[in-house]
């Protein structure tokens, strides 16, 4: 079903009455909130005098004084309190600092085991490479023992 454009434009102008008698309800109660926060921060005391007039009639005197409650805010809780925080914040940075320490000693021990371990790989591989050199080296002696034997062996065949 398809509106019609004035129907469109009066939803609009109830949405938009809603909206601002909302935001001025809204505005009214905050208003009234802080007027009761300010009343029941008040003391008041009234006083009632009766005074008798030289005629004899009666003459009645109501005297309301209200007070308001100084706020007083004690600075010494707060400096203990500042000074709590800092106490816990400077121990908390010594907890960090440890850990930091710490980590970097064993990282530092980590280091050296790694190296130490490089460095037993190392002298491991040469003395290897080294025996591999030498193994080499006689076989290739006994190689060249042989094929001069083998060359001796043909020239006597061939000299026969």
């Amino acid at each position: 079903m398809l509106r019609r454009p004035m129907e469109q434009k009066q939803n609009k102008i109830n949405r938009k009455t809603f909206l601002k008698n909302y935001n001025m309800k809204k505005q009214i109660f905050a208003a009234a909130a802080i007027a009761l926060f300010a009343v029941s921060c008040t003391k008041s005391t009234t006083k009632t005098e009766q005074v008798e007039n030289a005629d004899g009639s009666l003459t009645t005197t109501t005297t309301t004084v209200s007070e308001s409650p100084a706020v007083s805010v004690d600075t010494a809780k707060i400096d203990k309190a500042k000074e709590d925080v800092k106490a816990k914040v400077d121990a908390a940075g010594n907890k960090i600092d440890d850990a930091a320490q710490k980590t970097k000693e064993g990282i530092n021990k980590a280091g050296s085991d790694i190296k130490e371990g490089a460095n037993k790989v190392g002298s491991d591989i040469k003395k290897g490479a080294q025996e591999v050199s030498k193994d080499v080296k006689d076989a290739a002696a006994k190689g060249a023992s042989k094929v001069e034997e083998g060359a001796k062996k043909l020239k006597e065949d061939l000299s026969k």
